[in-house]
């Protein structure tokens, strides 16, 4: 019994982590490496397990860093079953579908370039059909209940508190006589956010498999940035400007719409327009809807007794905005709004327009309310570059830079040693999905609750358990 460790190690994105038992290979995840364009397109091209040898993928949630490069597994050759509880395949079937889509126009608009220069065309990662073909590998699992998924494997999903359909992956592994319990966090949710219950705790595993994304770090009090958001939205307001918040289309975007929803409602921010601008949070919402029993009290609360509104994602104020019309109408806009778009971490979709639009206007606010990994452009702009790169042309960055910490769907420091608390004290603990400082500040405050044997995987390590 061994796991190896292939993705989101000492880095945030491209979660892949192989366990082999009883002959077997059972994939936890294939998510897409994000970072430096030409060494992701690379990395997750070349996949570095043969797909014809795995058994079984399990898939804690649809974040596209953790799902997105499922389509490539099954391009090349992957032919067993994808388990994964009902709302992320639901996901999955916009996001996969969305994401081709990225990967496709991305391509055709670097071959313009390459055909002028007498270069090779790429080829996309995966396409359309790609994704589609993916979905029907899918096997959805309620929380709660146990399945085989390879030979003396048995996966438990609990919920993570993290996204709609976010799992805790409990792995019950049998070999040679011997039982082992591994409990793997996926990426675990917060106490007390709005919309989805708080993370489930799983007791006594052998082996631990944590998230480490904000490791050494605390959270702002989500009250507080709720408060922060009315105060920048205020000023917006009054200074008759826009304010840009690049969201995550899944989870950080409907969180923000349900927030908005109540400080309208309670009437701490005025009634300025708020555009939801991407079709994929667009879609993502709808199946939010279809999702309701991952709703926590206070949400159905909401829903049901204390408002005329009973769509916590959708009120007066709100526009949901679909073609390409309506988005390119934003940019003329002259009145104070907020424009909520994806990509969350502005690799790519319409928040890129709408920067190449307004970031050099020192009367536009863009507002970050999610984690920016290495090297993408939500982080260049959160560290202070003065100028930045968009659809190839250089733009100076005048636009007002802020960000809101307590909006994050991530444990923070002292979630993630909690969650470490409730597992016992596990012969091994691995640290992952963090960057190299982050993950090292776990790894610390791990030893310190008495953890025994704590480790942070390079890229290929292997573990005997």
């Amino acid at each position: 019994m061994k796991i190896q460790f292939w993705g989101a190690t000492r880095t945030v994105t491209g979660s892949m982590h192989l366990l082999e038992a009883n002959g077997y290979s059972v994939l936890l995840e294939c998510g897409l490496y994000q970072g430096k364009r030409s060494e992701a397109y690379d990395r997750n091209k070349r996949l570095p397990i043969d797909p014809t040898q795995i058994h079984a993928v399990v898939l804690s949630h649809a974040h596209i860093d953790h799902s997105g490069n499922l389509p490539t597994l099954v391009k090349n050759g992957f032919k067993g079953r994808i388990f994964s509880t009902s709302a992320t395949r639901d996901l999955c079937s916009t996001m996969l579908r969305d994401s081709a889509n990225i990967q496709e126009n991305d391509v055709a608009f670097v071959n313009k370039h390459r055909q002028r220069n007498g270069l090779s065309p790429f080829k996309p990662l995966y396409t359309l059909s790609d994704a589609l073909a993916t979905l029907r590998h899918f096997v959805s699992m309620d929380y709660g209940h146990t399945l085989e998924v390879a030979p003396g494997v048995r996966v438990t999903f609990h919920d993570a508190g993290h996204i709609l359909g976010s799992a805790v992956v409990e792995l019950s592994v049998e070999e040679h006589g011997q039982t082992k319990r591994i409990v793997f966090t996926g990426d675990v949710g917060r106490k007390n956010l709005p919309i989805l219950r708080d993370p489930q705790f799983v007791e006594k595993a052998n082996v631990l498999i944590t998230e480490g994304t904000y490791g050494g770090r605390f959270h702002q009090d989500f009250d507080q940035s709720s408060q922060e958001l009315s105060r920048i939205i205020n000023q917006a307001y009054k200074r008759g400007s826009v304010v840009l918040i690049p969201a995550f289309a899944v989870g950080r975007t409907q969180e923000i719409v349900y927030g908005l929803h109540q400080l309208f409602q309670d009437g701490d921010i005025p009634p300025i327009p708020i555009y939801v601008d991407s079709p994929l949070a667009t879609n993502v919402t709808e199946i939010f809807r279809l999702h309701p029993e991952c709703y926590d009290e206070e949400t159905i609360d909401f829903m049901h007794n204390h408002t005329p509104h009973r769509d916590p994602f959708g009120f007066a104020r709100l526009r949901y905005t679909r073609s390409v019309e309506e988005s390119k109408q934003l940019n003329s806009l002259q009145e104070p709004a907020v424009i909520i778009s994806a990509s969350g971490m502005c690799e790519a979709g319409r928040i890129l327009h709408h920067f190449k639009n307004r970031l050099e206007d020192p009367n536009t606010t863009v507002l970050f309310v999610g984690f920016q990994a290495q090297d993408t452009l939500g982080r260049k702009l959160l560290e202070g570059e003065p100028r930045v790169r968009i659809f190839g042309e250089e733009l100076a960055v005048n636009a007002s830079i802020k960000r809101l910490e307590g909006f994050s769907a991530h444990a923070d420091h002292n979630g993630l040693l909690d969650y470490a608390r409730h597992t016992g004290k596990p012969a091994n603990t691995f640290v992952v999905h963090a960057e190299p400082q982050y993950a090292e500040a776990l790894r610390k405050g791990l030893d310190g609750i008495g953890l025994p044997k704590v480790a942070v995987p390079n890229r290929g390590d292997i573990f005997e358990l």
